[in-house]
C-alpha cells in the first residue's frame, strides 16, 4: 500500500552513500530533484547528502566525496534514495545490520524509497521489497533474486514503481527513475522540464528492456519506424490498427514489430498506449477539457477507460490528477 506523504513546504529528498560509491550516481539525484521549479521558479526539493559516518567516503574511482552530514539527516527525509556501491558487486545477503540497519531506523514512517543500480540489494536486505517487484543492474539481477527470494525481481526493465518503493536498472536508468518520481510528484510539465535543462528524453518507459541484445542499425538513430510514430503522434485519437502502423514505414507486420521493437525498446502496442497515457495526462495538467473529451482525445475511448488508466498510472482519479497539478477546479 503506497502511503500518504508527509505535507511540508520543500519536500526533502536524503541521498544515502557508502563506502565505494558510485560518484554518477550519486550525482544523478541532486541534477534531476535539484533543478525541479515551480512555474514560479521556487525549488522544489532540498537535496541532502548523508552517510552512516560523516567525513571522507572512498569511491570506485580515484577520489573520495567528503559528506558532511551524517545518518541523522534521515530523519527529514520525505524520500530516501539509496545509489549504489561496489560494496554490492559481492552481496552476502540477509537482513541490514550494523551503522547501515540503525541509519535505516532513523527514516520517518511515510518515507519513499528508491534505489539505483545495486543500491537495490540495500532495500531488499531492509525488507522492504518483499513481495513487491524490483530491478537492478541485468548482471547483479540473478544474484539479488537468489539472495531475497521473497523480491519479485524483473530483470529486463529500467525501473519499477510500487508506490512508495522504487528501484532503476543503473546509471541512465536512474535518470529516468528521478524524473519518473518528480513527474509523479508535480506532473509532466514540471518534469519535462528538467529534463530540458538535463538534456535528456522526459520520458522512457520503466517495462522498456535494460539493453538491446543485437546491435541497433544506424539508421535506427532517425529510425526506419519514425516515420509510422510520427504519424501516430499528430493524431493519437484515431484507431491504429498494427497494419496500418505496418504500412505507413511500408514494411510487413512482422518486419515492423521486431524493427520497432529494436528502435524503442517496447512493443508498438506498448508504446502507443505509453503516448495515449501521457497526452492524457498533459490534456489533464494544461486544459479544461472534460473527462470524457479527453479521453477521446488522447485515443483512451471513454472515461471509465480513462479514470482506469490514470489510477493505474498516478494512484489518483482524472479529477484527483487534476486538481493536484492545476490547482483549479476539476471538471467531472
Amino acid at each position: 500500500m503506497e502511503r500518504t506523504p508527509r505535507k511540508r513546504a520543500r519536500h526533502t529528498v536524503a541521498v544515502l552513500v557508502r563506502d565505494g560509491a558510485l560518484p554518477m550516481e550519486t550525482g544523478i539525484v541532486h541534477r534531476i530533484f535539484g533543478e525541479a521549479r515551480s512555474p514560479q521558479g521556487g525549488r522544489l526539493y532540498d537535496v541532502l547528502t548523508c552517510a552512516v559516518r560523516p567525513g571522507e567516503v572512498r569511491t570506485d574511482a580515484d577520489f573520495t566525496i567528503n559528506v558532511a552530514r551524517g545518518p541523522e539527516a534521515l530523519a527529514a527525509a520525505d524520500t530516501v534514495v539509496v545509489p549504489a556501491s561496489d560494496v554490492d558487486y559481492e552481496p552476502v545477503g540477509g537482513p541490514l545490520e550494523g551503522e547501515l540497519a540503525q541509519a535505516f531506523a532513523r527514516i520517518p514512517p511515510g518515507a519513499r524509497y528508491a534505489s539505483i543500480c545495486t543500491g537495490t540489494f540495500v532495500l531488499a536486505a531492509a525488507g522492504l521489497l518483499d513481495g513487491l517487484r524490483a530491478t537492478t543492474h541485468w548482471r547483479s539481477a540473478a544474484r539479488l533474486a537468489e539472495l531475497y527470494p521473497a523480491v519479485r525481481v524483473e530483470p529486463d526493465v529500467l525501473y519499477t514503481d510500487e508506490g512508495d518503493v522504487l528501484t532503476a536498472a543503473g546509471v541512465a536508468s536512474g535518470i529516468d527513475l528521478c524524473l519518473h518520481m518528480v513527474r509523479r510528484d508535480h506532473g509532466a510539465a514540471v518534469a519535462a522540464e528538467v529534463a530540458r535543462g538535463t538534456v535528456v528524453p522526459p520520458h522512457r518507459d520503466g517495462g522498456q528492456a535494460q539493453y538491446i541484445r543485437r546491435p541497433v542499425p544506424p539508421s535506427a538513430r532517425g529510425g526506419a519506424t519514425a516515420v509510422a510514430r510520427a504519424w501516430a503522434e499528430e493524431d493519437l485519437s484515431r484507431p491504429m490498427p498494427l497494419a496500418e502502423l505496418a504500412g505507413r514505414a511500408s514494411m510487413s507486420v512482422r518486419t515492423f514489430t521486431r524493427r520497432f521493437r529494436e528502435e524503442t525498446g517496447v512493443s508498438p502496442a506498448r508504446w502507443l498506449h505509453r503516448q495515449r497515457v501521457d497526452y492524457a495526462r498533459r490534456l489533464l495538467e494544461e486544459s479544461d477539457l472534460a473527462v470524457d473529451r479527453v479521453a477521446e482525445r488522447s485515443g483512451l475511448g471513454t472515461a471509465a477507460s480513462l479514470r482506469a488508466h490514470i489510477k493505474a498510472e498516478t494512484g489518483v482519479s482524472p479529477t484527483e490528477y487534476r486538481r493536484t497539478f492545476r490547482g483549479a477546479t476539476a471538471h467531472r
